[in-house]
């Protein structure tokens, strides 16, 4: 049976002024299997390619806390209080920082590690 999930395409906007950003990961949620997950692929030959003055470590260290929070448990603070509808809504929720993300779409899928795989190729990964 497929299942609808919502997702958000992580992003590092070097410069919030510009608007130019590199996708670095997804965020996907589906609420009927009780699925948050988070997957982070930064290539930090391409965001310095964009921006060769970025702190690649600093953001590194920034986009390593959004797993922790999609999967909550000891490692997220207060936030492993949240239900994971909470979690996704506030990791998605509009914000002018260096790491952002794109706004929610929507899909179907019966497995969702393999959707965002099929994120992950299609919408992070330099095209072959």
């Amino acid at each position: 049976m497929r299942s609808s999930y919502d997702y958000a395409v992580i992003r590092v906007v070097p410069r919030v002024e510009r608007g130019e950003f590199l996708n670095v990961g997804a965020i996907l949620f589906c609420r009927t299997l009780r699925y948050l997950d988070a997957r982070i692929e930064l290539d930090p030959a391409r965001l310095l390619a964009v921006a060769p003055a970025i702190d690649v470590a600093a953001v590194e260290h920034h986009l390593a806390a959004i797993p922790l929070l999609c999967a909550g448990g000891n490692g997220a603070g207060p936030f492993a209080a949240m239900t994971i509808s909470e979690r996704f809504h506030w990791l998605v929720a509009p914000r002018s920082a260096m790491v952002q993300t794109s706004p929610v779409h929507c899909g179907l899928c019966t497995e969702p590690m393999e959707a965002l795989e099929r994120l992950l190729e299609t919408l992070v990964r330099p095209p072959r």
